[in-house]
């Protein structure tokens, strides 16, 4: 189904658009922080390592989570240039302003986000 774009007021574009901006700049931050405690070199015990290593399971899965969600803010960013922000990427339909208050890079309605 063709997108058909919603008519935000300007207003409402510019409050999404910093929203989306800002936590864009937090995930920046946040994924350099974690690279380079990536960087960081090795305790030399080992019991110090196995606990580095256990830490870097869970600053791998923050890394790829973080990633996941810039990707999506890029999208929903590219979205709103091209005036489609708010327009659901799979029925077309609008998406419900409370849902985008909630999760400002969602490209789906909320039935078809529950019907992934």
């Amino acid at each position: 189904m063709p997108l058909t774009p919603l008519a935000f007021s300007p207003t409402e574009n510019a409050r999404y658009k910093a929203r989306l901006t800002t936590r864009q700049r937090e995930l920046t931050s946040r994924l350099s922080a974690i690279e380079a405690d990536f960087e960081q070199p090795r305790n030399p015990d080992a019991d110090d390592r196995a606990l580095e290593r256990s830490n870097d399971e869970v600053l791998d899965k923050l890394g790829v989570s973080g990633q996941d969600e810039l990707r999506a803010i890029d999208a929903a960013l590219d979205r709103l240039r091209k005036g489609i922000y708010g327009t659901c990427a799979k029925c077309g339909a609008p998406i419900d302003t409370a849902r985008l208050d909630a999760l400002p890079q969602t490209p789906f309605c909320h039935a078809c986000a529950h019907s992934l």
